[in-house]
């Protein structure tokens, strides 16, 4: 009946509807009632509407997250739709952190959205991070990155984060509150000017972003499920053109400026 309301594993109701659309995920032992109750708990901060962040914030509002947040501050282009599956031609023009959270809307109408349709600043950042459980990057520049991490250290937020460029694309997640490396353990400084091209510059193979966004969504839903391996620690590198996956292991620097010891 659609009014009925069913108890799955532990005190917390969940709607014939909502059993409905979880059910493969409440069949899966690693997950079930009590993991999906955890997912609906949830909170994720989501930084950029792109390419990685489309296929990110779509498939956390399918598995249930319960609260998302979206940063961006740019609006909806032409060349943004090659690679950037939340917008569509309706949406050009509009800013992406609105478009964005109507797809997600559209996905899965119960989920929370936050809409931060803001630059991320030394102003604003430590509220945004803070205000969320885990933190998701998938900024398209350096200093966004690094300051995004360096917030995420001091707030003890978990973060995971995607890049990608040409064919390949990249992926760690970082818990220095934990006991691994941070990011910049693995990454101490931004590279000079002009070293690393943007894919503007470079370019990109648009279903490259959306391999390493729906990887990253995976590793932010075992993150919360806490279940399997995570990839504190390991890097994961895939070549597109090779068909090659690579994880290669870092270890957490006793000199890091951020999270080493003098630096609390």
């Amino acid at each position: 009946m659609p009014g009925r309301h069913y108890i799955c594993d532990m005190d917390m109701e969940f709607s014939e509807a909502e059993i409905q659309r979880y059910s493969r995920h409440i069949l899966l032992g690693e997950v079930g009632g009590v993991g999906q109750a955890k997912l609906r708990a949830a909170s994720v901060l989501v930084i950029g509407a792109g390419g990685l962040g489309s296929p990110l914030a779509l498939y956390l509002a399918a598995a249930g997250v319960g609260r998302i947040g979206i940063v961006d501050g740019d609006v909806v282009e032409l060349s943004n739709l090659q690679r950037q599956i939340a917008h569509g031609m309706g949406d050009l023009g509009r800013r992406k952190a609105d478009s964005a959270a109507d797809a997600v809307r559209g996905i899965n109408p119960d989920v929370v959205i936050d809409v931060h349709p803001v630059r991320l600043g030394h102003e604003n950042v430590a509220a945004l991070v803070g205000g969320y459980d885990i933190v998701c990057d998938g900024s398209d520049n350096f200093p966004t990155r690094f300051l995004v991490a360096d917030a995420c250290v001091a707030a003890k937020r978990t973060l995971v984060s995607a890049a990608v460029l040409r064919f390949e694309g990249q992926l760690s997640t970082f818990k220095p509150h934990a006991g691994g490396p941070c990011y910049r353990c693995l990454y101490p400084e931004a590279p000079p000017d002009g070293m690393v091209p943007s894919c503007g510059e470079a370019g990109v193979l648009g279903s490259v972003t959306g391999v390493m966004g729906t990887l990253q969504a995976t590793e932010v839903l075992k993150e919360i499920l806490e279940i399997g391996e995570g990839l504190s620690g390991r890097l994961l590198v895939w070549d597109a053109l090779s068909v090659l996956f690579r994880t290669m292991s870092f270890k957490r620097d006793p000199t890091c400026s951020v999270c080493g010891p003098s630096h609390g």
